[in-house]
């Protein structure tokens, strides 16, 4: 299976930019489609984007369209998200997952926090 680290969560003010690295490791990167996935306290966890392996297909939670943009570089076995715009309701734990195919998602990130203030 492959590894997966993110990085790059942070406390920023509303209004403010954030973007999110989910690093591979532990085999090829290509072939897994990425989703980036978000939890807050008490709720439950919510898929906020994905992108396929060929960059072809990418998906938005309707909550996150025209603010935040998914990306990859297969070559650096690297996924981004980019978060613009950033609302006091984006604030949770960030995740990154991997999957292969349409089979469920079996490897994931530790996560990384996303505080946004109002």
């Amino acid at each position: 299976q492959v590894q997966l680290l993110e990085s790059g969560g942070g406390l920023v003010q509303a209004g403010g930019s954030l973007r999110l690295s989910c690093a591979a490791s532990g085999r090829t990167f290509g072939g897994y489609t990425i989703g980036w996935f978000r939890q807050n306290s008490g709720k439950e966890r919510e898929s906020v984007a994905s992108i396929n392996w060929s960059s072809t297909i990418t998906s938005y939670a309707d909550s996150v369209k025209g603010r935040f943009t998914i990306s990859r570089d297969n070559a650096k076995n690297t996924v981004s998200l980019q978060m613009n715009s950033l609302k006091p309701e984006d604030t949770a734990v960030y995740y990154c997952a991997a999957r292969l195919g349409l089979g469920p998602y079996g490897s994931w990130g530790q996560g990384t926090q996303v505080t946004v203030s109002s």
